[in-house]
């Protein structure tokens, strides 16, 4: 798709189109509704204006849309809504060892355990000692500097799948 394309879309046609990227249906639908965008950097920027400010809820409805990171069966599971344009964002992950995966597993349930959320993470050419590791550096942090952190994070993924889209 090309941004002509997205541009034209109907509605429900770029609902699914956002949704792939994020979501959050707050987000999904500031977006839907800023088209026609003059270029992709017009789109990028719209995108993080529209994450900017939104509630908490609406991040925490972004972070649901996310499979636990080297949770297999929660990836088949949650990725089905959006594997369009997330199919091998956690592709390191399969190469970790037994070990790694193990500690990946206990520190998202430590995470989810503590902040509520699950642990997010731009996965993007990260291997699964390198997620472990951040994993392990954010979980000594209060859940209102891991809300940010996690958006942030958040807000790359989406970033990277609306160039994907556009590719």
């Amino acid at each position: 798709m090309n941004l002509e394309q997205l541009n034209t879309l109907n509605t429900e046609q770029a609902t699914h189109m956002f949704m792939q990227c994020c979501t959050s249906s707050t987000w999904v639908n500031v977006m839907v509704q800023a088209r026609p965008f003059a270029s992709q950097q017009v789109l990028e920027q719209q995108a993080d204006l529209a994450w900017q400010g939104l509630a908490e809820a609406d991040y925490l409805e972004a972070f649901e849309g996310h499979p636990k990171i080297g949770d297999v069966s929660s990836l088949r599971a949650k990725y089905a809504n959006t594997k369009e344009l997330a199919g091998n964002e956690q592709g390191l992950v399969k190469e970790a060892d037994e070990d790694v995966l193990n500690l990946l597993a206990q520190g998202n349930t430590d995470y989810e355990a503590k902040f509520g959320f699950i642990f997010i993470v731009c996965a993007t050419g990260k291997s699964a000692q390198q997620m472990s590791d951040l994993l392990q550096a954010r979980l000594p942090n209060n859940r209102a500097q891991e809300l940010v952190n996690a958006a942030e994070e958040q807000r790359k993924i989406f970033q990277l799948r609306i160039t994907k889209s556009l590719s």
